[in-house]
């Protein structure tokens, strides 16, 4: 029997970060740089009051959410496009601006989903060099050629938590050509505190080659609902709204991110919990000898090449402890892993347990 033959896709699967290990579920799951203090309260009450009506289809066009998007960032509405996670207004992107022959280009140490979704529509992804694990826009501006035509950046970025200063990024879009669109995903941009960075949002809010993205899986602890939302000029929303799938946020997520987004009290007590312990874990694993570079989002990028003990082996006994970390096998960056900050109980496990293992007081 002759079955239909699919295409020839290339590219590989997203692996997500680990639940089970070894079929036991992780009683400490750091391995996907989710909320440390989960959803807003808010979020929650607004989740079990829709749940009456779950017999009902949606709003296809998000209208409440996008609404509040609009007034809570003083945006345009009619500018805004909602995905089921971030990840799908990528997919809608590449869909809508990408064909065999084109180039893309992607750091090389850059959320994988960029690579994937490129390379299935057809294009060649190429990579930048980093600079200690931060991106280089110079390397970037090396790599353009006639066929590029998106470059794609996280700022702060994943999985190195590094970020782009707001003149670099300025200076990048400036040196690209009119007619290569810069994706820039803010998946971490509430984290960061430092003067010279700036939000995407912000700086290319008038920008008519640009498009922002936004999640509601992170800093507001909603990543099962899956939602997430872009910016960008009316131009690129008409063309990403054609093929933008009908129905693709369910009312939970709809109204739950709605009252997430207006629970500004709620949202700066995950900064704030998560900043203290970005800097309580940086410095207890300097003192382990334990490499990281200072991170601005809510992971840690850690490396093993000091201690006498490889990253396999600690990702394995963490994991056999009940504490789930990333591996970054799949990013390439030898002998490290990523560790999200997660509660504060979990956090003074991981740190008791990796001073276990590394046989420190």
């Amino acid at each position: 029997m002759k079955l239909p033959k699919p295409n020839n896709i290339n590219a590989q699967k997203y692996v997500a970060g680990m639940s089970y290990f070894k079929k036991k579920l992780a009683r400490i799951k750091l391995s996907a740089n989710e909320s440390a203090l989960g959803p807003s309260p808010k979020a929650k009450k607004e989740y079990i009051k829709v749940s009456k009506s779950f017999a009902r289809y949606p709003d296809s066009d998000g209208n409440y959410l996008r609404e509040n998007l609009g007034n809570k960032f003083k945006l345009d509405k009619n500018r805004i496009i909602l995905g089921a996670g971030s990840d799908q207004i990528f997919e809608l992107i590449c869909k809508a601006y990408l064909k065999k022959g084109d180039e893309v280009i992607v750091p090389k140490f850059s959320f994988i989903i960029y690579r994937i979704y490129s390379r299935m529509n057809g294009a060649k992804v190429i990579y930048s060099k980093e600079d200690n694990f931060k991106v280089s826009v110079q390397d970037i501006l090396k790599k353009v050629t006639r066929k590029t035509k998106i470059v794609f950046i996280a700022n702060p970025n994943n999985p190195t938590g590094t970020y782009v200063s707001k003149k670099d990024l300025l200076y990048l879009r400036k040196k690209l050509r009119s007619n290569i669109l810069l994706v820039v995903d803010d998946a971490y941009f509430e984290y960061v505190k430092q003067k010279d960075y700036s939000s995407a949002l912000k700086l290319f809010s008038k920008f008519k080659n640009v498009v922002m993205t936004r999640t509601f899986s992170k800093i507001y602890g909603l990543a099962g609902l899956r939602v997430g939302w872009g910016y960008a000029s009316k131009e690129i929303i008409d063309v990403l709204n054609k093929i933008k799938p009908p129905f693709n946020i369910n009312s939970a997520a709809l109204f739950a991110a709605s009252a997430a987004v207006k629970d500004t009290a709620w949202l700066n007590k995950e900064i704030k919990h998560v900043n203290n312990w970005n800097k309580k874990i940086f410095n207890e694993f300097k003192k382990m000898k334990i490499e990281t570079n200072k991170s601005y989002s809510n992971f840690l990028l850690v490396n093993f090449s000091k201690v006498k003990i490889n990253s396999s082996k600690v990702f394995k006994l963490l994991a056999k402890a009940g504490i789930l970390v990333r591996k970054m096998d799949v990013y390439g960056i030898k002998n490290s892993l990523r560790i999200t900050i997660g509660k504060s109980e979990e956090n003074r496990k991981l740190i008791l347990k990796m001073k276990k293992i590394l046989n420190v007081q």
